[in-house]
């Protein structure tokens, strides 16, 4: 592993500081990387959601990065911020880690695939992101796969997970929650996506996976969903959920079809 500097003097609030992880892979396969966001309600990050499978995709010849992305109390856009500099910081650095830069994906649990999913979908621009030449580079990531994510807006409902848009937006949570709620952000431009989900995951509901889908169906947009009929939240590699755990195998058969892999 190695650290990979963001900025040399990063914008905004520092409650907590972003950092990115590079994993290369020992027999890499591929040119195309993934960017991974650990879940954690934007309030913590859980390392197996994060180390756990940057391992796992060094193991399938694939190299991986981590973000560790800012955390309440710093407030939106800064987490998107952290997001799409690592995509840019990753596209310049292309030639020194030998990776084609129009195949970088994202991938984010739970929160982390809030985060992926804003990624994925919101084109509009946000503070501090003028800084260098780095920054004129692309910011949008070329695939998304989530994991068990948190997606819909706060309705009068039991969808979606309080928690994480509180962390995200703070006070401005009423005022600020749809224009940072990913089914509602999905264009042409947003990327294929690989997602998976439990049914009766009791943290967050698998409608949101279900929305998202719906959302990239609407646009003609590739995607491939596995929803698993048993499991708790933030099983991460699941290895202790047989059934679950295959997923891991179909993102690499999905990785294979895709020529990723």
């Amino acid at each position: 592993m190695k650290e990979i500097k963001l900025w040399d003097n990063i914008p905004g609030t520092l409650n907590t500081l972003p950092k990115l992880e590079y994993y290369p892979a020992k027999n890499k396969k591929t040119t195309a990387t993934v960017l991974i966001l650990p879940g954690g309600g934007y309030g913590h990050l859980a390392d197996h959601e994060g180390k756990g499978y940057a391992e796992y995709l060094n193991a399938i010849g694939m190299d991986a990065f981590v973000l560790y992305y800012r955390l309440s109390p710093d407030r939106f856009p800064l987490q998107l911020l952290d997001a799409r500099r690592a995509l840019r910081v990753i596209r310049n650095k292309k030639d020194e880690f030998n990776i084609d830069e129009n195949r970088i994906g994202i991938m984010g649990s739970s929160a982390g695939g809030h985060l992926a999913a804003l990624a994925s979908t919101y084109t509009a621009p946000i503070d501090f992101e003028d800084t260098d030449d780095t920054d004129k580079l692309k910011g949008l990531p070329d695939l998304t796969i989530l994991c068990y994510p948190v997606i819909h807006h706060p309705a009068p409902d039991n969808i979606t997970h309080l928690g994480t848009y509180q962390n995200l937006l703070g006070e401005k949570m009423e005022e600020k929650c749809k224009e940072v709620s990913p089914e509602l952000l999905v264009n042409e431009s947003t990327p294929p996506a690989f997602i998976w989900h439990t049914s009766n995951d009791g943290g967050v509901n698998v409608i949101n996976s279900y929305m998202y889908a719906s959302s990239l169906r609407n646009y003609n947009i590739n995607h491939e969903l596995h929803v698993f009929p048993d499991g708790p939240h933030g099983l991460g590699l699941a290895e202790k959920f047989p059934h679950v755990a295959q997923w891991s195998e179909l993102l690499a058969k999905y990785l294979i079809e895709i020529k990723w892999l």
